[in-house]
């Protein structure tokens, strides 16, 4: 089997899955991504059968995800993507080979309100780990909410300021911050895309410059086009690998969208934020313990918090 896109890190198959997956070896993946069809009759430009009866979509998604476990190295991650309907089957499918960690909920709106049901507003990202523990865990941290008029905190932390990490606030596993892929800047495929700050959270969790990252599901090449650019080994498998070699020939957008994503985070206070409240005269309290990138807003790397909020 011949790579029909090949880079410096990564290597595109257009294949079936489950082919894919036979000619890896076992044990050689450290972070697995699954981003599979929900079963939803969509079509596809691959021409798959979107609309299979719940026995026969439980079984084919036992049979990759049995792959996908056994190319795992001990402490190697997987998390899987779906709708909560088949991730509570999927998960429990797991349970005997992984070790359940979390059941992240991201809150991303589906589209509208389904009769005589829940408005249903988050998509199931299941993190599964082989073996007892995790061989690379380093969450993002991520900046504190702030008003996007004022810049001032939503959350009042009271005599905890001093003592909150300067890299910001613990990762939970409920994200509200994932925005659904609609802009035609980013959406590189008429079909669903995932978005990059999603992958990149994830490859940033799981994975370390030398981890193999695998995606059977290629979609849109979200997970590889962030495995690249974050420096990680990647390989993957899609039946319709034309949206993905297009993106591979114009990554300079991923690549500056990868760049904002990555100044937003692992800070207490994103520089948009601290901005908001120079220009509103709202000082920001001098017990909060600040990076040098959380006080500086503009290019001079020397303005101090002192400068900017005029703190007595």
């Amino acid at each position: 089997m011949l790579p029909i896109l090949k880079t410096s890190l990564g290597q595109l198959f257009e294949a079936d899955c489950l082919k894919f997956l036979s000619t890896l070896k076992t044990g050689t993946v450290d972070l697995a991504f699954a981003d599979p069809p929900f079963n939803l009759g969509k079509k596809y430009s691959s021409k798959i059968d979107d609309a299979r009866t719940t026995h026969h979509y439980l079984d084919w998604c036992r049979e990759w995800l049995d792959e996908m476990v056994r190319v795992l190295k001990p402490g190697g991650s997987l998390f899987l993507w779906n709708l909560p309907k088949w991730n509570l089957a999927l998960g429990s499918c797991l349970t005997g080979s992984m070790t359940f960690r979390h059941w992240i909920a991201v809150d991303i709106k589906y589209s509208l309100p389904i009769q005589n049901r829940l408005y249903p507003s988050h998509y199931s990202l299941l993190y599964f780990v082989k073996g007892n523990k995790p061989s690379v865990f380093h969450p993002d941290r991520l900046p504190v909410s702030c008003c996007r008029h004022c810049g001032g905190e939503l959350r009042d932390y009271g005599g905890y300021k001093d003592k909150m990490n300067p890299r910001g606030v613990n990762l939970s596993d409920v994200w509200t911050d994932i925005p659904p892929v609609r802009h035609a800047k980013y959406k590189k495929r008429d079909d669903n895309a995932l978005a990059l700050k999603l992958m990149d959270r994830i490859i940033a969790m799981a994975s370390d410059p030398e981890s193999i990252v695998l995606d059977p599901f290629g979609g849109s090449g979200t997970t590889y086009v962030t495995a690249e650019l974050n420096g990680r080994r990647w390989i993957g498998s899609e039946l319709d690998c034309k949206p993905i070699i297009r993106r591979f020939d114009e990554l300079e957008s991923d690549r500056e969208h990868l760049a904002q994503i990555h100044s937003n985070k692992n800070v207490l206070f994103t520089r948009s934020s601290m901005e908001l409240r120079r220009k509103s005269g709202n000082p920001l309290s001098p017990n909060y313990r600040l990076d040098t990138q959380d006080l500086c807003v503009c290019p001079d790397p020397v303005v101090k918090q002192r400068d900017l909020f005029a703190l007595p």
